[in-house]
């Protein structure tokens, strides 16, 4: 092509040599292909095509030779049908002195829908300017968002009247809250609060949004129009997701330690915790940003370290509840709060733990032989180091012992087991080496418990799991892992509500017939997330339960049969039924 082409190229001559549309670069690429045989390579770097795509462009010509190939596609509707039929009513009114959304309101009331933007287009193309912004109390009187009641102690009035509540299920927790007299829970640990909030109104509606599984504080929003809710915690409203983020960060770590302890002296005749056996784990709480107060930790769950908040979690083996956290940790204390935990026993159950099972990256050894001087026992894992690995390798079968496990749902019930004495920063422990576990390396247990039997040792040990499973449902049912600031004072206080709202799960679960050993979210499913009708009388409240599917499991419950008077009603009594 470029022999072609004069030195000096004219208006006229650039019309052909140098086409501007893609019709005309595409004939003119064509012409030079077909009619002066130029090859194709050239013809595509003259005309800026690659080779492959001008190959296609002569197949799709080939296929299609016919004038139309070069003909523009056919120009779509010259009107538009919606605009042309709603034209009229528009101007008119406008004309009238309606906004666009106004217009746009009532066009489709007319069934000619058109949305505020193609309205502006017709006003604009008849030339109609914008119209001035108008005053609120100018504008016409339309449905908008409302405006929820300020939650204030104050305001709280048991008039008679009947309101349907999203959180029925809730309800069934008010008899165990009044047993545990929250106000003074709240006094005890000098929890803060306003005279709109006291307190103990606070503490209650924190407890509500824990109990009923919400994930943040900010998803409060959508439950604060529900007088059920406000009615549980004693207010006209609940508290909204800004008092209740800056009430929990006025709440030091001495006064969680305070509602901890006032929450275990109030539960203490219920048998909550038989405290006979205790399972310790730490858990990282992942944090999702950059703040110089939280570091870097492990975090199971994803492999990996990151930001997170350290967690340190107690759990009553037998009562399946926990019974201590402390999320106000940093790094080189954590080895120690297991001793930090049993002083907190100490001082306020009067005894020490009794037994204490934990992973080995809890604490460290010179720390066994401090829980061993107390008196203590404890079970643990030992790490597997090289060393051990090997001697376990080379012990001969004839060490090894076979043993049954009284477990029967247990799939691996016959293991084989080396015991032994191991010392252990100056302590003489016993040391079992365990196969056919179902891992693929030795377990090594660690314990200064001299008289069980090898069978109850490994099936104490597996139980540990119990510790797992629950830090499972934690972290989906109360959402342990939903921050909601970077701030560990927060956090801290979410795990101390996370204490009492598990404790008061488990407490209800044993009034349930068949619930005794359920999970907290399996409990909320069955039983808590329920719908009710709530009828304030002069001398009761009732609650009708809707129909649900485990509403029997509830009505056959205790709970049902005798009226409890709630404190924060005035002592109003609390009367259930279906």
């Amino acid at each position: 092509m470029s022999n072609r082409q004069p030195f000096n190229i004219s208006e006229p001559q650039r019309f052909f040599l140098e086409p501007s549309s893609p019709k005309q670069r595409q004939y003119e690429a064509l012409r030079a292909y077909f009619v002066e045989h130029i090859p194709s390579a050239e013809v595509a770097r003259t005309f800026g095509y690659t080779p492959g795509s001008f190959q296609v462009l002569c197949h799709h010509f080939r296929r299609q030779a016919e004038p139309e190939f070069f003909v523009a596609s056919r120009p779509g509707p010259r009107h538009q049908p919606k605009k042309s039929a709603a034209h009229d009513l528009i101007v008119e009114l406008r004309k009238a002195n309606h906004s666009v959304y106004e217009i746009s309101q009532a066009l489709k009331e007319r069934s000619l829908a058109l949305s505020p933007t193609a309205v502006r287009e017709v006003l604009k193309a008849e030339g109609f300017a914008a119209l001035p912004r108008r005053l609120d109390e100018e504008r016409p009187v339309r449905v908008g968002p409302t405006v929820e009641a300020v939650a204030d102690a104050r305001r709280f009035s048991l008039a008679p009247r009947s309101f349907p509540t999203r959180c029925g299920g809730l309800f069934l927790f008010l008899p165990l809250l009044a047993g545990l007299d929250l106000d003074a829970l709240a006094k005890l640990s000098r929890l803060p609060g306003s005279k709109m909030i006291p307190a103990a109104h606070a503490l209650r509606s924190c407890l509500a949004l824990k109990l009923w599984s919400l994930e943040r504080k900010s998803h409060v929003m959508s439950l604060v129009a529900d007088p059920g809710l406000a009615l549980f915690a004693g207010l006209n409203a609940i508290p909204k997701k800004s008092f209740l983020s800056e009430a929990a960060s006025r709440v030091s770590h001495e006064q969680t330690l305070a509602l901890l302890a006032a929450f275990h002296h109030q539960t203490s005749g219920d048998k909550l915790l038989p405290a006979q056996s205790f399972n310790l784990d730490f858990h990282s709480v992942p944090y999702h940003g950059e703040h110089p107060v939280v570091e870097r930790h492990y975090v199971s769950m994803r492999s990996r370290r990151q930001s997170s908040i350290l967690t340190f979690m107690a759990q009553d083996a037998d009562g399946q509840a926990f019974c201590y956290a402390n999320a106000d940790l940093r790094k080189g204390e954590q080895a120690d709060e297991v001793l930090r935990f049993i002083d907190f026993w100490q001082r306020h159950h009067g005894a020490l733990p009794k037994h204490l099972v934990f992973d080995s990256q809890l604490t460290t050894y010179a720390n066994l032989a401090r829980i061993d001087e107390m008196g203590i026992k404890f079970m643990t894992l030992r790490r597997r180091s090289p060393a051990l690995l090997k001697e376990i390798a080379l012990l001969p079968r004839s060490a090894w012992r076979r043993i049954e496990l009284d477990v029967p749902t247990r799939k691996y019930r016959t293991p084989r087991v080396v015991e032994q004495s191991a010392t252990v920063a100056g302590k003489k422990l016993r040391q079992l080496f365990i196969q056919d576990l179902g891992h693929d390396e030795p377990t090594i247990l660690l314990t200064n418990d001299q008289r069980s039997s090898l069978p109850a040792l490994i099936t104490r040990y597996a139980r540990r799991m119990l510790i797992e499973n629950a830090l499972s449902d934690a972290v989906r049912f109360f959402h342990m892992d939903a921050l909601s600031s970077a701030v560990g004072l927060k956090v801290d206080f979410d795990m101390t509500l996370l204490v009492i709202a598990s404790g008061l799960y488990r407490l209800l679960a044993r009034q349930m017939r068949g619930y005794a050993d359920a999970q907290s979210r399996t409990i909320f499913r069955d039983l808590i997330d329920m719908p009710a009708t709530v009828t304030i009388t002069g001398s009761a409240v009732n609650v009708h339960f809707h129909r649900r599917a485990h509403l029997p499991i509830v009505v056959d419950s205790a709970l049902f049969k005798t009226p409890v008077n709630i404190p924060w009603w005035n002592g109003l009594p609390l009367i259930m039924s279906a």
